[in-house]
């Protein structure tokens, strides 16, 4: 890897993986540290929806297809919606809850209305990694909550995104959502990009303390789309402005530079899964921090490419089956819970 290739964003307190690509050319505009195991956190839902849509794709599955909420579902930790077991929502309100809310409880829901069973699932989930090449992935579930045995690296990601990006257009949509209503409550995307970044339309965060604050996120200018890995960074607004200022240095890049992610070789750590939680969580107060709350870190944007939103983010309706779970109320109002609205850098 030559310095050149080497882009490190100013939002990062420490040097931490990080990859843009271009999604046309496949080819890698930055990268750092690209090969260095990880724990991929709630971007474990990338590979849960990717198995979703090509069932869909398949015919073996359609948007109407209700996902039932069993007693392993409802029992999974938070973040999740806390249905009740029994409760059924379709297809289509299973992955805005899942790729907007990340919700644990719906991620294994969903695994088990694709793959038959959790377990199979996740058969399915590692099969499909090593089908397309992520040779440093393993899962051992749908969600990314911690658990021996669960790494990836930012190539592996990078492969994963784009193949999401080029296999299944059709359902781009979902990853681009500003925030999803149960009717009861608004859910707002902890992907502070969107609506906020020019071009931003998708994809996914994540956190565990072991992985810090990690973001997929996708942008398109001009016909051109880029998408940006950013792991292990320090805080909320720290991924979004690493992820922010990757993004704009792809998009404002002349295309057809970098080299093909496909030969992208191998370098520095690759076979440690690295461990931050020391660095992320302080152990007296390790529920500070979460997907969408980050009171012990930095949670004012620094990059000159976030600016705040002009209007209230829309939402899209997520609700159950219609009898399946006692009627929520509606609300007039907007709940932006935790996620903060960014303020942008003053220029001098």
């Amino acid at each position: 890897m030559t310095a050149a290739a080497v882009f490190v964003s100013a939002g990062s307190a420490f040097a931490n993986p990080q990859m843009v690509v271009d999604v046309r050319t496949g080819r890698v505009i930055t990268h750092e540290d690209a090969f260095k195991k990880w724990y991929p956190a709630s971007l474990t839902k990338l590979m849960t929806a990717y198995l979703t849509f090509k069932a869909l794709k398949g015919n073996q599955l359609s948007l109407e297809t209700p996902v039932t909420m069993s007693k392993k579902a409802a029992d999974q930790p938070a973040s999740k919606m806390y249905f009740k077991p029994g409760s059924k929502l379709t297809l289509d309100s299973a992955l805005k809850l899942l790729l907007v809310k990340s919700a644990n409880d719906v991620a294994v829901a969903v695994a088990e209305t694709v793959g038959g069973s959790l377990d199979q699932f996740v058969g399915m989930m590692n099969a499909e990694a090593q089908r397309l090449g992520m040779t440093s992935t393993r899962f051992i579930n749908p969600h990314g909550l911690p658990g021996k045995g669960q790494y990836t690296t930012a190539r592996d990601l990078a492969v994963l995104a784009l193949q999401l990006k080029r296999e299944f257009p059709e359902y781009a949509g979902y990853f681009a959502l500003e925030g999803v209503s149960t009717g009861a409550k608004n859910y707002p995307n902890y992907n502070m990009l969107v609506g906020r970044f020019n071009g931003a339309d998708g994809m996914k965060t994540g956190f565990i303390c072991a992985s810090g604050f990690n973001q997929v996120s996708s942008a398109t200018r001009n016909g051109r789309t880029v998408i940006s890995i950013v792991l292990g960074s320090d805080s909320l607004a720290g991924r979004a402005d690493d992820s922010a200022d990757l993004l704009q240095k792809a998009l404002t890049s002349p295309s057809g530079q970098g080299v093909p992610l496909a030969s992208l070789a191998p370098y520095g750590d690759t076979a440690t899964v690295n461990d931050i939680s020391a660095e992320i969580c302080n152990p007296k107060a390790a529920k500070v921090r979460s997907e969408g709350r980050d009171d012990a870190g930095r949670m004012v944007v620094r990059s000159p490419y976030i600016h705040e939103m002009t209007r209230p983010p829309r939402y899209s309706f997520a609700g159950l089956i219609p009898g399946s779970e006692i009627a929520a109320g509606k609300t007039g109002q907007n709940e932006i819970a935790n996620v903060p609205i960014p303020l942008p850098r003053p220029t001098f």
